[in-house]
This record gives structure tokens, C-alpha cells and sequence, in this order.
């Protein structure tokens, strides 16, 4: 496991505690508190001071570091621990317009960072715009892959520690924990248990890709299972238990899971009398709270890394509009797009990309969705220019919030 995790919060937490308890102490025996001085009294607790001080230095630290990086470049306040970049890269003497977000919540710790999808089912798409009014996002970006006829997201997608979509091809994705994030190639580790056994599943909520899979779907698909596959059964689970056994699709209970696979494996958990679906992910991302897939790796380790071929993402190759994520070892989330397929802005090769993430100070990037898929959200505006004005339709979105 690399999480990259800052403990300065716990050290800060630690040290105002100790802080406090000194003062105390010296009060009560009316002792001066050594190297703690009183004199400039300001209306705050000298421990209070010194959270103040120490978030006045964050900020300051910040400042100065998106100074020194983005020179040259405009740069715009978005929010209080919010910047919003904007930038021209010539290759081969043409341009590409790129916009970057970099958040630092160490200087907010009210700003939160998590996937939303387009409704209350899979099936559906919205522009970036009504998907972000939902939550009163101030920045979003387009998220992973999904599938175009329906919107269903395709890959590991996990909100506020509910899973609804598993991974394909094992392909890259991003953890987001309360206080870091750490990025990794996701594998599922699912099982439908019983009390007679168990019987393991390859996806959920996902379009099937092989008829000996077995695969789950939950109400976050939507009201109806898909139809079985050839030699195919389903079984419907409500409350733990089994309702219905057939050959056809099925209506999905909201207090349950339809388990769509072959006749032979439904079998063998047909007759149990108790059900209950198990989800993990490898790697055991245990105090994870959300997950967003994409790829290829951009940056791996601090190290330029792109493996294409090995995520099955050939198909995405040359010159075209990117999205891409990753963070610091200051633990900065980068959000960047750049705008393509035009004459004023040429696209990014997948390597170029890379090496402009890891320009900027990721130790950790990832590739999302590109093409016409790719599209920033600022207060309310688009700010890059994607083909279709205000940016396509899509299936899930990266946001950030104050809260």
C-alpha cells in the first residue's frame, strides 16, 4: 500500500491538546507557562492561537507554492484552498489549452472530494453542469468510462463507501480517504454468502462479458436484471432471503439483488436458506470512502508510467482532448483538462500528459475520459471548450464541495 497520508492534522490535534493542558496547569498553580507568552492577548486561547498561526502558514505556503509552480500562467482564486489555473503548451509550435485545478485541503478542511453519478440509477446521463448543481459543487470534472447507449459506468466506481459499479480489467483507480488518497490497479473480491457456502461474483452492476460470469445487480442499476445468458439463471434476494428462481429477467427489490450467472453456479446456492452479499476490493482499501476509475497510469510512484496495452485501452491512443487526476506528496489534488481535435488546441498524446502531471508535482496520476467527454465546471461555468457546448451528457462526475 503507498495511501499517501499526511498526519500533520493528528500532530497539530496532539500538540493544541498539549498546549492547552500546560496552560492549565500553570494557571492553577499560578506558575508562568515557560516559552508561552500571554502579553499580546487577543480575545483566543494561546491554543487557539496557535491553530490560527499554523493555518495562517498553510496558507501562505500554498500561495507560494502555486506561485512559483504556475509562473506565467493565470492564476484564479476559486475558493479558500482553491486554485484554478490556466495555461498554453505549444507542441511542435501548436497550441494546447489546458485548464488545472489544485486543491489543498490542508488549508480548507471543509472542502470534500467525491465522485456523483448523473441520478438516483446507473442507467442515465446528464450534462456536468445539472450534475453539479445537485450537491452545490464548485469544481467538477467528467469522470471515468462509461457506456454510451446507457450511461452506466464502466469500472470501479464507489460513493460514500457503497460500492455501485465494479472494476474491468483490473484498470487503475483512485482512492479518496478522509485525509489522503492512494491510487492502485482494482480487483473485485465479492461473494454472494450463504449458509450452505458461498459462491463467488465477478462484477457488479456491470455489462456481462463473458456468459460464466456471475454478476449482481443491485437497485442502483435500475428497476429490471438484464436478461440471463445462454444456459443462464437468476436467483432474487430481498431481506437476505430467496424469493424467486427463473430463467428471465427479473424485477430488482429495493431491499435486495438479483444474481444473474449460469444455471450450474446459481445452483449451487439455490436451496439456502439465508443470503447476504459481501463486497471488498483488492487492494483491501478498508477506511476507503470513494472510488473513481479511468486509465491508463500516467504517473506511478513518482515515475512517468503508461500502461495502455496492459489496460486494454489501445483504442484511446494519439492526439486528442484529456482529463486526467493525480496528487502530491503534499497530499495537492491536480485536476487538469486540455482541450483538443481544433485548430486553438491540438489535444495531448497520453505521454505528453504524463509528463505534464507529472510536471506539476503528482506522485500519483491517472487518465480518465477524454474525447468529447472532457470537460471542466467552475462556479457554475464551463471553463474549458469541448466540442458540444456546455460538454456531452455523462454518466458520473468528480466534484469538490465546501462545506
Amino acid at each position: 500500500m503507498d495511501t499517501l497520508v499526511l498526519q500533520r492534522p493528528r500532530i497539530e490535534k496532539i500538540a493544541t491538546s498539549a498546549a492547552g493542558i500546560t496552560i492549565a496547569i500553570c494557571l492553577l498553580l499560578n506558575l508562568p507557562a515557560s516559552g508561552i507568552s500571554v502579553g499580546n492577548y487577543t480575545g483566543l486561547s494561546p491554543t487557539l492561537n496557535y491553530i490560527k498561526e499554523n493555518q495562517t502558514n498553510r496558507e501562505v505556503i500554498f500561495e507560494t507554492n502555486i506561485k512559483n509552480k504556475y509562473s506565467g500562467s493565470v492564476i484564479t482564486d476559486v475558493d479558500k484552498g482553491i486554485k484554478h489555473i490556466k495555461m498554453v503548451r505549444l507542441y511542435n509550435g501548436r497550441p494546447v489549452r489546458i485548464n488545472v485545478v489544485e486543491i489543498c485541503q490542508g488549508v480548507n478542511p471543509g472542502l470534500s472530494v467525491e465522485p456523483q453519478i448523473a441520478s438516483d440509477t446507473l442507467a442515465s446521463r446528464r450534462k456536468i453542469s445539472g450534475i453539479a448543481a445537485k450537491d452545490n459543487a464548485i469544481v467538477a470534472i467528467n469522470g471515468g468510462y462509461f457506456k454510451p447507449q446507457t450511461g452506466v459506468p464502466l469500472g470501479t466506481l464507489m460513493i460514500n463507501k457503497k460500492v455501485y459499479t465494479g472494476p474491468i480489467y483490473d484498470r487503475v483507480a483512485m482512492g479518496i480517504f478522509d485525509n489522503g488518497y492512494d491510487m492502485a490497479r482494482v480487483q473485485l473480491n465479492a461473494s454472494v454468502d450463504t449458509n450452505i457456502g458461498g459462491l463467488k461474483i465477478d462484477n457488479i452492476n456491470q455489462p456481462r462479458m463473458l456468459s460464466t460470469h456471475t454478476i449482481v445487480y443491485t437497485p442502483d442499476w435500475g428497476t429490471v436484471s438484464p436478461p440471463s445468458p445462454k444456459y443462464g439463471k437468476q436467483i432474487v434476494v430481498a431481506d437476505g432471503k430467496l424469493v424467486r428462481a427463473s430463467y428471465e429477467a427479473n424485477a430488482i427489490p429495493k431491499n435486495g439483488f438479483v444474481v444473474v450467472g449460469s444455471e450450474k453456479n446459481i445452483n449451487t446456492i439455490i436451496n439456502a436458506r439465508k443470503f447476504k452479499l459481501n463486497i471488498k476490493t483488492n487492494p483491501g482499501w478498508d477506511n476507503v470512502n470513494h472510488i473513481i476509475s479511468g486509465g491508463p497510469y500516467l504517473v506511478k510512484n513518482n515515475e512517468v508510467y503508461v500502461d495502455m496495452t496492459a489496460q486494454k485501452l489501445a483504442s484511446i491512443g494519439g492526439r486528442n482532448p484529456r482529463t486526467a487526476i493525480g496528487y502530491t506528496k503534499e497530499n495537492h489534488l491536480i485536476m487538469l483538462t486540455a482541450d483538443g481535435r481544433e485548430g486553438s488546441s491540438i489535444g495531448l498524446t497520453l505521454m505528453e500528459l504524463a509528463n505534464i502531471m507529472k510536471e506539476l508535482g503528482c506522485v500519483n496520476a491517472m487518465n480518465l475520459d477524454g474525447g468529447g467527454s472532457t470537460v471542466m465546471y467552475i462556479n457554475g461555468q464551463v471553463v474549458n471548450k469541448p466540442a458540444v457546448q456546455g460538454g456531452i451528457p455523462l454518466s458520473h462526475v468528480l466534484t469538490v464541495t465546501n462545506s
